[in-house]
């Protein structure tokens, strides 16, 4: 009997002793359900065209997260994201059939910055959410580069910190991609190789700019290979580097944005080496209170060769309440040479055709 009482009279102080620190902690359960039709034009070699319900997006990734923060006194915080991706089509997971494939990380946050620890969008990521008026829009500009929607590290330690209008941000991944499904979300590059540092490793970098009128952010970031790594990159020396520079200008209520990707790829062979720019510029109009028009030109020109693309978007959105909307985007991918860029992320095109499409779809957010 003594003991029972001794074991009730722990658990509650117990209970009440943990109490304070819950009450200081809290998590959130949120997410996008994305999707549509498209229909697209010239999809094969015989020109033949295609409807679909896409997997990858149809105005942006459907998704499911969890967020968490504890305050640990002095200005501290404790902080969590654990972020999956959702192919709507077929309800499968994202991100090279990960769990949590948009982020998954831990970290500490105080007036200095957040150190994070675990997959992170890194900094190629952060860098256009502002010049790209699209976002990861089925018809944008990441059809011409799915590595821009799919710009996260995997074993990476990150920071971002925001001071006045400054913002800097950095990422360093000692293996950068564990998925072998294929695709830019996994390209077999696990890294964390004794004796072998340049193994799978990524650095990426950001620093920005930004007041009530206009924006500008330049990022870096190079990724290495190994054995066995997709893209052409299987060799450690082997690499693929991007350096971006984009901004933004607002006009009333209407945003400019505008930007350029430099590329280049030294692949372990010569014929898979590849150095390119991406243009882009485009603009975001309320037309009403409910209602928005993107538009966006871009253009990928690969140096030494005449296979390049041009790419032409409108996307008009009708917000139903604050967390629902519907959507239409008409789209033309005009490709010169033997370029093969489809319209839509994630589909196809007959070689040096042009393809034209119109997607259409709804989204939900919670």
């Amino acid at each position: 009997m003594k003991k029972a009482v001794i074991g009730t009279t722990l658990a509650l102080v117990g209970g009440i002793a943990a109490q304070p620190v819950l009450a200081q902690g809290q998590v959130s359960i949120y997410g996008i359900v994305d999707s549509g039709v498209v229909h697209t034009n010239h999809a094969d070699a015989a020109g033949e065209s295609v409807t679909k319900v896409p997997g990858l997006t149809g105005s942006v990734p459907s998704r499911i997260g969890f967020r968490g923060a504890e305050d640990l006194g002095g200005g501290l915080q404790a902080l969590f994201t654990l972020e999956g991706g959702i192919n709507v089509d077929t309800g499968t997971m994202g991100q090279g059939n990960r769990l949590f494939g948009r982020q998954a990380w831990v970290g500490l946050k105080n007036r200095y910055g957040t150190l994070m620890v675990g997959r992170l969008p890194n900094m190629t990521f952060y860098s256009m959410l502002k010049s790209d008026v699209l976002g990861p829009n089925l018809f944008s500009i990441s059809s011409i580069d799915l590595y821009i929607p799919n710009a996260r590290s995997d074993n990476a330690v990150g920071y971002m910190g925001t001071f006045a209008n400054i913002t800097a941000g950095a990422t360093y991944s000692v293996g950068r991609d564990i998925s072998t499904a294929g695709g830019p979300a996994g390209t077999a590059c696990a890294g964390e190789v004794p004796g072998n540092s340049k193994a799978c490793r990524q650095v990426t970098a950001l620093l920005g700019y930004d007041n009530q009128a206009f924006g500008v952010t330049a990022a870096y970031d190079k990724m290495q290979g190994n054995t066995g790594a997709a893209m052409g990159l299987a060799t450690p020396d082997s690499y693929d580097r991007r350096v971006t520079v984009s901004g933004y200008a607002m006009l009333g209520k209407t945003r400019i944005g505008a930007g350029v990707m430099s590329r280049k790829k030294l692949a372990a062979t010569r014929a898979a080496d590849l150095e390119s720019d991406l243009y882009f510029v485009g603009a975001k109009f309320q037309l009403a209170p409910a209602m928005e028009l993107d538009a966006q030109v871009a253009r990928h020109a690969v140096e030494d060769s005449p296979n390049d693309s041009t790419l032409a978007v409108m996307r008009l959105t009708y917000l139903l309440s604050k967390r629902t909307a519907v959507y239409g985007s008409l789209g033309h991918m005009k490709n010169r040479g033997a370029a093969a860029i489809a319209l839509d992320a994630g589909g196809t095109v007959g070689i040096g055709m042009n393809q034209s499409g119109v997607n259409v779809g709804v989204r939900h957010s919670f």
